[in-house]
């Protein structure tokens, strides 16, 4: 259950990165961004602010943020 639980905060957390940088990704890569924004947000920002499912949400969404710039630029550099 514990990781359904992760998967699913990963999923909000990617979606909301999602939102604030008005990138559309689907489901799998809002998981993918979320989760990958957690780690990267709490190994650079540190483990502060509310948890929920073992990750600082704050930091996390940070992160997600960077993540979903980072693909967004390299899937439109690559694509042209």
């Amino acid at each position: 259950m514990g990781t359904i639980w992760m998967l699913i905060v990963g999923a909000i957390i990617g979606a909301i990165g999602g939102a604030i940088t008005k990138s559309s990704m689907g489901w799998i890569a809002n998981i993918v961004a979320g989760l990958v924004g957690s780690w990267l947000g709490e190994t650079l920002l540190g483990s502060w602010g509310p948890h929920m499912a073992g990750m600082a949400l704050i930091p996390s969404i940070i992160g997600a943020v960077v993540v979903v710039i980072v693909v967004t630029w390299v899937m439109q550099r690559f694509s042209n």
